[in-house]
């Protein structure tokens, strides 16, 4: 069964940094692309950041230039740093994996971590 594991997030002031990773297991082989989305309170959950297996990256406008991900394809396990953090990046993120194949074949259903806390409060 794949599984997806985000580390923990925490409490960050304006201006300051944060990284998170996700890990996944389950007898994967590949996974075609990774990403990171998060929910704030009240609103739907939207996409931050995605990552292929061939290293490209998608945007969300709001992070661009702030955020950077990137993944190591042996692990499968994708990072999201975080810098220049603004009180409107605060939610629960999410990792994400998509088209994952494992020893029992190529699964279509993304799967998702539990999520992890950011908050960003002065």
């Amino acid at each position: 069964q794949v599984q997806l594991v985000e580390s923990v997030g925490g409490l960050v002031q304006p201006g300051g940094s944060l990284s998170v990773s996700c890990a996944s297991s389950g007898s994967i082989f590949s996974i075609n692309s990774m990403g990171w989305y998060r929910q704030a309170p009240g609103k739907q959950r939207e996409l931050v950041a995605v990552i292929t297996s061939g290293g490209s990256t998608k945007y969300a406008d709001s992070v661009q230039g702030r955020f950077t991900i990137s993944r190591d394809n042996v692990k499968n396990t994708v990072y999201l740093q975080m810098s220049s953090l603004k009180p409107e990046d605060t939610g629960v993120y999410y990792c994400n994996a998509h088209l994952v194949v494992t020893e029992w074949g190529t699964h279509f259903n993304d799967y998702w971590g539990q999520g992890t806390q950011v908050t960003v409060s002065s």
